[in-house]
């Protein structure tokens, strides 16, 4: 290709702005496209104007992807839009940011995918890596882009690397170097189309690894555990259900790694300070994660004792009255929200559910709500199927309000000793929050402005 090529970027998210400023500073010619007008910092225009570069905003793009030599798209844009037609049509090459990141970063690779559970097992694997002697950082579905986080890493270098499907479904050649799936229940049908579709984009996870590297896979989800048999490198399973001859699993209460004839204790259950039987498999796929990059059994003893959660996942909030009150912004799906509704063991929950409809079957998830809530209040695009699905369902106190506050002081009103309030809306956040942390944020606020 010729130099005066661009790089075209689709998408003016973090993702697209962080790896347009990367590649602007290496000397490329990058067109940051975004499908509608918004803000961009004086910084990133003025790193891309140097280089002959720019920023455009709602424009029909062909005179620029006609100069294109490279098409990265953003994860949160689908494959099916106009301009990815074009560019197809094009002949371009179309990768992701993480794709883009694997060509920029020569280290070592942790990358953690799954349904449900992937920040806060990156997180926790990220503190981990933080023992070893080496350069690490955290990134991909959380924090920065990816290509932004591995900027300053040398070939010695560990990322935690948290990867979604719809980043996952862009990587081409990436090598995961330590590939670990924790669980895959439907999700995102909306984007991918079929639940074959979402499989396949998260087992690219280990599509490219060799004989070197290792995949770690959950042996209590049978879809997960059939990825076995298409491992190139390792496989590692982790188990909460029973003893394994090898891997990371539950022991008489204690979180347990066998490899190799060896086995270690790494730390009693009730020593955490998260709890719910999620968190269980999520420190066990950290652990396994964490032995194949070499952190000591000590350290991933320590970082696990220490660990206080991540934001907006069963995030305790306040206790007005009596009245715990909880954030699960982060429950995206039902799936997650039915992990948050298992967490409390004794049930007695006033759920606030709702939101953009992922349209995913409702039966088990309404099931549980049935049994362990005193309350549902229903709010969003989705509360009408959420509440048809839930009188199916036979759950009782069904109320359905109109805005956000709304459902806060709803469940202010409701909620008596000894229940819990928790916020878990089993959908996302689009029809009313431009994502589910600021979901999460208004609803702590409004919380804190309760009546005390």
């Amino acid at each position: 290709m010729t130099k005066e090529k661009y790089v075209f970027v689709y998408g003016a998210g973090i993702s697209g702005q962080g790896v347009a400023e990367i590649l602007a500073d290496k000397g490329e010619k990058v067109i940051l496209y975004n499908d509608t007008a918004r803000d961009m910092s004086q910084t990133i225009i003025a790193a891309l104007e140097k280089n002959g570069g720019k920023f455009i905003c709602g424009i029909n793009p062909t005179e620029y992807l006609t100069k294109t030599k490279l098409f990265i798209i953003s994860p949160g844009i689908p494959l099916t839009t106009s301009v990815v037609t074009k560019a197809r049509q094009l002949g371009l090459e179309i990768i992701g940011e993480a794709e883009e990141a694997g060509r920029l970063y020569k280290g070592k690779w942790v990358g953690i995918t799954g349904t449900n559970g992937k920040t806060t097992t990156t997180t926790l694997v990220g503190e981990m890596l933080k023992t070893l002697p080496v350069k690490t950082a955290t990134g991909g579905n959380i924090g920065l882009a990816l290509s932004k986080e591995t900027e300053h890493l040398d070939a010695d270098s560990y990322i935690a690397a948290e990867l979604s499907s719809f980043q996952l479904e862009t990587i081409t050649t990436l090598r995961v170097n330590i590939a670990l799936i924790l669980n895959i229940t439907p999700d995102h049908i909306e984007r991918h189309k079929t639940m074959e579709n979402y499989i396949k984009a998260k087992a690219n996870i280990f599509a490219h690894q060799t004989k070197e590297d290792v995949v770690i896979l959950n042996d209590d989800d049978p879809i997960v555990r059939g990825f076995a048999k298409a491992a190139k490198g390792k496989v590692c399973f982790i188990s909460c259900k029973h003893v394994l001859p090898e891997g990371a699993y539950m022991e008489n209460g204690n979180f347990v790694f066998a490899w190799e004839g060896k086995k270690q204790v790494i730390c009693a259950v009730k020593d955490m300070q998260i709890f719910g039987a999620h968190n269980e498999q999520n420190a066990l796929g950290a652990i396994a994660c964490a032995y194949f990059a070499g952190v000591t059994f000590a350290n991933m003893g320590k970082v696990l004792k220490a660990f206080k959660g991540v934001e907006h996942r069963l995030e305790y909030v306040e206790t007005i009255k009596g009245i715990p009150y909880y954030n699960d912004s982060k429950a995206t799906n039902t799936d997650s929200a039915i992990k948050a509704l298992e967490a409390f063991k004794n049930g007695h929950i006033v759920l606030i559910a709702g939101g953009h409809d992922k349209m995913t079957d409702l039966a088990e998830f309404m099931e549980l709500v049935r049994t362990k809530t005193d309350a549902l209040i229903l709010l969003g695009e989705a509360k009408a199927r959420f509440n048809e699905a839930a009188i199916k369902a036979g759950v009782r106190h069904i109320y359905l309000v109109n805005t956000f506050a709304d459902g806060v002081k709803k469940a202010y009103d409701l909620a008596k000793v000894p229940e819990v309030v928790l916020l878990s809306p089993a959908c996302s956040s689009y029809d009313m929050f431009d994502s589910f942390p600021q979901r999460g944020e208004v609803f702590k606020d409004l919380v804190h402005k309760l009546p005390h």
